[in-house]
């Protein structure tokens, strides 16, 4: 009796010894080497090449890591030899949440008219704007100051936006082209784009003097 208690005993005690010896037994790299694997250092992504734009932060732009030249995108349009481009970047629109809304200019806002607002161009500067996307143009009057978020160049109003094929797609790249007495865009003169109203004033008129009543002696 006394020899099967001390056999099981002895049984148990070898079980134990080797689950004991098989938890302390370190793992081995795939690798063959013998060695703990390491954690490999992420790769950097290359540089842009010397002159390169940097890259747009304009989302759903199809064509912002596309260069064609020195510092020149590459929209897959062709260049129009008439006019020359001061500025590319992304256009956003505005419409009926501030229609009827005072300008910087001191008009009222209209989304049905053809202007749009730029941080720096003089009001009433007519400017042509040309989709990178479809190649379509459009003739705005300058009338407000905006847009202010990165990335974006140009307001235009609902009207303008919707001659572009803007509305719907969202933050999309255009090139601005300043138009002068005797240019043109997509067929249009400028005397064809939209005036100053009239009850906008370069300079308000000074109010008139008021003369007091003479006094009865």
């Amino acid at each position: 009796m006394r020899s099967g208690v001390g056999l099981a005993r002895l049984v148990a005690t070898v079980v134990v010894g080797v689950l004991l010896a098989a938890c302390s037994t370190a793992p081995t790299d795939d690798s063959g080497g013998g060695k703990p694997g390491r954690l490999r250092p992420l790769v950097k992504q290359p540089a842009l090449p010397p002159g390169a734009p940097p890259r747009s932060q304009v989302p759903s732009v199809r064509y912002d890591l596309a260069v064609s030249g020195a510092g020149e995108l590459d929209d897959g349009l062709p260049e129009d030899p008439n006019r020359e481009i001061f500025e590319r970047g992304g256009a956003s629109w505005y419409g009926i949440q501030f229609h009827q809304r005072k300008t910087a200019s001191g008009e009222r806002f209209d989304m049905t008219a053809l202007t749009a607002a730029h941080k720096t161009l003089p009001f009433n500067t007519r400017v042509c704007v040309r989709s990178l996307v479809n190649g379509r143009e459009v003739l705005v009057r300058i009338n407000d100051r905006g847009p202010y978020a990165a990335g974006r160049i140009i307001d235009l109003s609902r009207a303008a936006a919707e001659a572009i094929g803007l509305v719907g797609l969202g933050i999309k790249q255009v090139a601005l082209s300043v138009v002068d007495k005797d240019g043109s865009c997509a067929g249009a003169a400028v005397g064809e784009a939209d005036s100053p109203s009239q009850d906008v004033q370069e300079t308000p008129d000074r109010p008139k003097r008021k003369i007091a009543p003479r006094k009865r002696r």
